[in-house]
């Protein structure tokens, strides 16, 4: 598996563990950083993963707002935690990591969906990243 693809993983498995706690991403993000330094099992948690967790954070109300503005009948909360977090990280990838390809962020989302949420949660999350893809020249900030 490519180290992006691992970061990803790692970024998902941090988002939705401070989704279910209701704790800051930066919080968890330092949590398993320091786990990863005193048990040397765990691996660490590479800068990708970091600067993916991070930019999230620094740009939680901006994506949030776009993805419950842009989805059509799933609030947010109502969205499975898997999928929520998926487009999250996806979400800001698209939009401010503009050295990767639109296409590579769309399938590296539809990827962890396959792998992590339900039958119907690939193509709903290809949708509406896909509808972001589409509006990003006219999204604003």
């Amino acid at each position: 598996m490519a180290a992006r693809s691992k970061a990803r993983k790692r970024a998902l498995q941090i988002l939705f563990e401070a989704d279910q706690r209701g704790a800051a991403p930066t919080e968890v993000l330092a949590d398993w950083v320091r786990l990863a330094k005193d048990d040397h099992r765990q691996p660490p948690v590479s800068d990708y993963a970091r600067a993916l967790v991070e930019g999230y954070a620094g740009h939680a109300e901006r994506i949030d707002g776009l993805l419950a503005r842009h989805t059509v009948g799933w609030p947010l909360d109502r969205m499975p935690g898997v999928d929520r977090n998926i487009l999250r990280l996806a979400t800001f990838e698209l939009l401010c990591q503009e050295d990767i390809p639109d296409a590579v962020v769309l399938d590296e989302a539809v990827q962890l969906a396959r792998e992590f949420s339900t039958d119907d949660s690939p193509a709903f999350v290809n949708g509406l990243l896909g509808r972001l893809k589409d509006l990003k020249p006219t999204l604003d900030g």
